[in-house]
């Protein structure tokens, strides 16, 4: 009996620390991500800094709800989700720096949500590491403050995927998937289906109804804007879908993947994706991602837990699939959703080579991977700020050139064509039209017809002949590009 008892004690003396540990360790759950997406919204701030001005596309998705300038051509690839996201900000005021700060916040309890949809999957250290790792991309921290589709694309991704991973165990994690489906497809339809193709199939395969409905409803409630406006606006999905992949060089059997890497150096947009490739210290993380992530599927395996780490690399590998082999041109924030479901996989793989070796290997190892990871940081962050610096000269130097077509005369109502005529005319207060190019929606006739009644300025680059119509306009140089404007300006008003 008396030995009976001290079994009880001893054995009630295991337990008891074990259910405080367990719940010490559910308590402190929610801080180590937490605090990664706190540190990520602070980083933005102080790496990107508010005042960088509005990009291209920014201008275009901004225009839909802002009261600046009217609202830039949208062509056929694009999807309303990001001018619904701004227009709380937008919709009011015209100052940059504080739709920067709202979407920074925006941007960092996005991630937040994501990561706590992996809850139960992965240790809380292994999610905090995962997100950390994608955070602290360049390309993250670049784009987590714009009004740009793909981040939240990424997040949408990384949270579905992870709610599809638990509904299995807690039904109520479908409401997640809905959710996290339906943002993408908010953003962008088709990166939407990349993504959840893996999920779709693994549904039907092992014949799930409940997780595939999930996912249709929410890529279908996501999508439906889109699906109508292509209706009532290009004449169907089927021409909406041509005119998108027209618009975008024609979607085939391409090889991209060297573009991919010349834009990792920090060229937004390599288009046409020409020069040399980038140093191979820029390109090194890009070369270990995949081996990380094998790394990290060959340690689930062994584990017992492959489902958690093959679903988010088999819907990382969709998902990039579209910019590496279908497209003829490269962005970097492309592959960011790709970069958000490899993030967790590679953050397991990394604690496993950290903790795993035994006796006097795992100081060593810990070591190289500190070093690794420290020269890591060193280049993201110098390709960061030399992206910033160049972006914010660019933004500045529009805005130069929209002061300059206000001191000229040329302002609201107004008209701009030509380089760089979309956000250009966005800082003018002017609508922008091109009668060429991807951003077709106008015609020569219409554009000189609207110089008799509003002023309108062609742009070109510096020394650039402008088209016929304009060709004995004023021109006047600013910001290294030649302004043609339309001769009777004065006529209207603008003094």
């Amino acid at each position: 009996m008396a030995h009976g008892d001290s079994a009880l004690l001893v054995g009630g003396g295991r337990r008891t620390p074990s259910a405080a540990s367990d719940r010490a360790r559910r308590a402190r759950g929610p801080w180590p991500p937490a605090a990664v997406a706190a540190a990520f919204t602070l980083a933005q701030l102080v790496l990107v800094r508010p005042g960088m001005g509005l990009g291209w596309d920014e201008t275009v998705y901004v225009s839909q709800v802002g009261a600046q300038a009217p609202a830039a051509f949208f062509s056929a690839p694009r999807a309303r989700g990001v001018s619904l996201l701004v227009a709380p900000i937008a919709s009011w005021s015209t100052s940059t720096e504080l739709l920067r700060v709202y979407l920074a916040v925006l941007s960092g309890l996005g991630l937040y949500l994501a990561l706590r949809a992996w809850s139960g999957l992965f240790p809380a250290r292994v999610l905090a590491g995962g997100g950390a790792l994608f955070a602290s991309l360049w390309i993250t921290l670049f784009y987590g403050p714009q009004a740009m589709p793909n981040y939240w694309v990424a997040v949408g991704g990384l949270a579905a995927v992870g709610c599809f991973l638990r509904a299995r165990e807690n039904p109520r994690a479908l409401w997640g998937v809905v959710a996290g489906a339906a943002l993408m497809a908010w953003m962008r339809p088709t990166d939407a289906v990349w993504v959840t193709l893996p999920l779709l199939v693994a549904a039907v395969v092992r014949r799930r109804p409940r997780p595939a409905l999930a996912l249709v409803g929410g890529l279908v409630a996501g999508g439906a804007q889109w699906v109508i406006e292509a209706y009532l606006s290009y004449g169907g999905l089927a021409e909406r879908l041509h005119e998108g992949s027209r618009i975008q060089g024609g979607l085939g059997p391409q090889f991209a993947v060297d573009d991919q890497l010349r834009s990792l150096g920090g060229r937004a947009l390599c288009r046409p994706c020409t020069g040399p490739l980038p140093d191979p210290a820029v390109m090194a993380w890009w070369a270990v991602l995949p081996l990380l992530a094998a790394v990290g599927l060959v340690v689930a395996v062994r584990a017992g837990r492959t489902r958690a780490t093959l679903v988010p690399l088999a819907c990382a590998a969709t998902a990039a699939v579209p910019y590496l082999f279908l497209i003829g041109y490269a962005a970097p924030r492309f592959l960011l959703p790709a970069y958000a479901l490899l993030a967790i996989p590679v953050a397991d793989a990394l604690f496993h080579l950290a903790t795993t070796p035994a006796g006097r290997w795992r100081p060593v190892a810990a070591v190289l991977l500190a070093i690794g990871l420290t020269g890591h940081l060193a280049v993201q962050f110098a390709v960061l700020e030399r992206t910033v610096n160049r972006t914010t000269g660019h933004h500045r130097d529009w805005a130069r050139t929209a002061a300059e077509l206000n001191r000229l005369g040329v302002r609201p109502p107004c008209l701009l064509t030509g380089h760089l005529s979309v956000p250009v005319a966005y800082y003018a207060g002017c609508t922008s039209a091109a009668a060429f190019g991807p951003n077709t929606n106008s015609t020569e006739s219409r554009i000189v017809g609207a110089s008799r009644r509003m002023p309108v300025a062609v742009l070109t680059r510096s020394g650039g002949a402008p088209p016929g119509y304009a060709r004995d306009w004023p021109t006047v140089p600013a910001a290294g590009m030649d302004l043609h404007v339309a001769p009777n300006v004065s006529a209207h008003g603008a003094g």
